[in-house]
């Protein structure tokens, strides 16, 4: 090595200044341009969801406004089938108790005007029945009067028709069947052991005691039939009811059901409406991230594309698992970042062009010198420029920058005889070679905008004027 690294400051020219200053506000305009076009491209995507969402919700709406006209329906339905059940019901019982009460007047024989009268009130029963009104305490009044008459006439009966009357009222009993038995056991026992009463008082001699409990007989027979029959109503309208009332439970919870879907489809409608607008601003930025990573990366920023990266996959992640809420917040960093960074990398891109410019107006400069270019390259914190003399010194330029944005070159120089090293450290020599590059800086000067400052060295003589050289100011990193 012929001598220390030599360093010269650069500066730009007004003019040259002033054309960084329109590629700015170029590259400005266009990331504006570029961030209008996302946000346009955000909004367009938003407003579709919003009408799809609007769409959604009200199928949604008229799905439910189906299920409850339904569920209405359906209970009105079971109310009227209900009430429906109930006035058979209570028409039958009606239908069976003037049945009853025109078998007891059948045995009426008398021809009076009470038994017309009976026989008209009957008739004018009859044609109530299956009406909504109850008849039950008409038909209990119609049957005592037709009971009363019907024992008046059964006090003539002669002993020796005892049996027949007896075998009638067995026959009676028996017609009712098992069915009646269980449904009014007690009533059944009454009817027994009234009938077995009568039997014992038949025959000579006991006239009066049978004609006493022949009266109350029949009205057993006919009240056992009514309670047993009101009963098997009374068990079919409780098995109706409790019909209803599984049907009223099925509706009920089919209510529940539709609350609880409802609320499911609404929470999935909000999962989904999150998850798509996830999606669509990752759709929007996705092909710029990938773009500001790549561009990164060329501009010699492998940390910046990793986080790009890094970010990118922080929303893709939770966005595959599911992970809404982590998705949001990551895709709204991802934003943050994208537009950040897209201001670094148009600053990076000022200082890059600046950098190439330089290298350029250099790579000129040199050649005009007699040099020849060997090649460049750019490395981690700036760009290597490789030139050789004629006589075979080799000069490798570094073109770097300082924290503030100002060019630095930086020459190593390798093979040429006029670089001395004095006892004292401090008094280096290279006059040749400064002297050189000195006419390479005025080139440069007058060529290209850019002004190289002093050129200095470790060990660089003080200056005629005694100031001493700024060399322990530079620092370089390679």
């Amino acid at each position: 090595m012929s001598g220390s690294p030599k360093y010269s400051a650069v500066t730009v020219a007004p003019a040259y200044a002033r054309i960084e200053a329109e590629r700015r506000r170029a590259r400005e305009a266009a990331r504006r341009r570029r961030e209008a076009e996302r946000a346009a491209e955000r909004d367009r995507r938003a407003a579709e969801r919003a009408r799809e969402v609007a769409a959604r919700r009200e199928l949604a709406r008229a799905e439910a406004e189906r299920r409850r006209a339904r569920l209405d329906h359906q209970r009105e339905e079971h109310r009227r089938s209900h009430a429906a059940m109930v006035r058979q019901e209570q028409a039958e019982a009606d239908v069976r108790g003037l049945t009853e009460v025109r078998e007891l007047l059948g045995r009426v024989r008398a021809e009076v005007p009470e038994v017309r009268e009976l026989r008209q009130r009957l008739d004018l029963l009859l044609d109530r029945a299956g009406r909504t009104e109850d008849l039950g305490g008409a038909i209990e009044e119609l049957r005592g009067r037709v009971v009363l008459l019907g024992r008046g006439e059964d006090s003539g009966v002669r002993s020796d028709g005892h049996g027949a009357v007896l075998a009638g009222l067995e026959e009676r009993l028996a017609r009712l069947g098992r069915e009646a038995r269980e449904q009014d056991p007690q009533g059944h026992r009454r009817c027994r052991d009234l009938l077995d009463e009568l039997r014992a008082s038949a025959g000579p001699g006991a006239e009066t005691r049978f004609q006493a409990l022949l009266g109350t007989a029949e009205h057993a027979l006919v009240r056992f039939a009514t309670t047993a029959a009101d009963r098997a109503a009374e068990g079919r309208r409780e098995a109706a009811r409790a019909r209803e009332a599984r049907r009223l439970e099925e509706v009920r919870a089919a209510e529940e059901e539709a609350v609880r879907q409802a609320a499911l489809d609404a929470g999935q409608e909000r999962l989904s409406a999150e998850l798509s607008e996830v999606r669509d601003r990752l759709g929007v930025v996705a092909g710029a991230v990938g773009e500001a990573a790549a561009e990164a990366r060329a501009l010699d920023g492998a940390e910046l594309a990793e986080r790009m990266e890094a970010a990118l996959n922080a929303v893709t992640t939770p966005l595959a698992a599911g992970a809404v809420a982590e998705a949001l917040t990551a895709v709204a960093a991802l934003e943050d970042l994208l537009a950040g960074t897209e201001v670094l990398l148009d600053e990076r891109h000022v200082a890059d062009r600046r950098r190439m410019d330089l290298a350029q107006a250099l790579q000129d400069a040199m050649i005009g010198e007699g040099f020849a270019f060997t090649g460049g390259e750019q490395r981690a914190g700036g760009l290597l420029l490789s030139f050789e003399r004629p006589s075979g010194a080799t000069y490798r330029t570094t073109i770097t920058t300082e924290d503030g944005g100002a060019p630095v070159l930086v020459y190593q120089v390798d093979g040429e005889p006029d670089v001395t090293f004095p006892p004292d450290p401090e008094s280096a020599r290279c006059d040749r070679t400064e002297d050189l590059l000195e006419r390479v800086h005025e080139t440069i000067v007058e060529g290209r905008g850019f002004v190289p400052g002093e050129l200095t060295w470790q060990g660089k003589p003080r200056r005629p004027d005694g100031r001493p050289q700024a060399a322990e100011d530079w620092t370089w990193t390679r």
